[in-house]
């Protein structure tokens, strides 16, 4: 190993990495170049727009403005841990639900804002959504729809359904019902 490397292990998504790289290197860039994690993206890389926003321990995080060696020893969950193409967790089905994907570039940076949001505060009012969204940027500015997903999520989340959510009517509510 050249002098300016390291070796650091990483445990992302529950799994440990190591990863030989430079000491300088983010930790967005070795998700995404190192770990071909590719969900999280690269936006401003100065942490004013919040698309590189992974959880570092349970919490939202600037992944442009962390050095990987930061990381090491930390949990790290990307948009990756959340589901899959064909399962999406809860909160992505509510983002698709209530069209707050948009353009989907800042979609993975919202999404683990939003987790980490809602692990901390699993009842937010509607002030406090926009509050903690305001956080990261959407270009396309389709804010109230990402506000709407995280809020059914929230109602989802603690009666198990999403019939308390004033969108319930006008969204199905399985996926069964999305295929239709």
């Amino acid at each position: 190993m050249s002098e300016n490397k390291q070796l650091l292990t990483l445990q992302v998504n529950g799994e440990d990495h190591e990863v030989i790289c430079d000491p300088r290197m983010t930790l967005v860039d070795v998700l995404r170049h190192e770990l071909f994690l590719t969900g999280t993206h690269v936006g401003c890389e100065h942490g004013v727009c919040g698309a590189c926003t992974v959880l570092v321990d349970d919490k939202p995080a600037r992944a442009c403005l962390i050095f990987a060696a930061q990381a090491e020893g930390r949990v790290i969950r990307t948009v990756e841990s959340l589901g899959t193409p064909e399962e999406l967790n809860d909160l992505q089905e509510e983002f698709s639900r209530h069209h707050g994907l948009q353009c989907g570039f800042c979609t993975p940076g919202m999404l683990m804002l939003a987790e980490g949001f809602l692990a901390e505060e699993p009842n937010p009012s509607r002030e406090q959504v926009r509050e903690c969204i305001s956080a990261n940027l959407c270009r396309c500015t389709g804010y109230q729809t990402i506000v709407d997903a995280v809020e059914c999520t929230s109602k989802r989340r603690q009666s198990a359904d999403c019939s308390g959510c004033s969108f319930a009517a006008a969204v199905p509510q399985n996926k069964e019902e999305n295929q239709a």
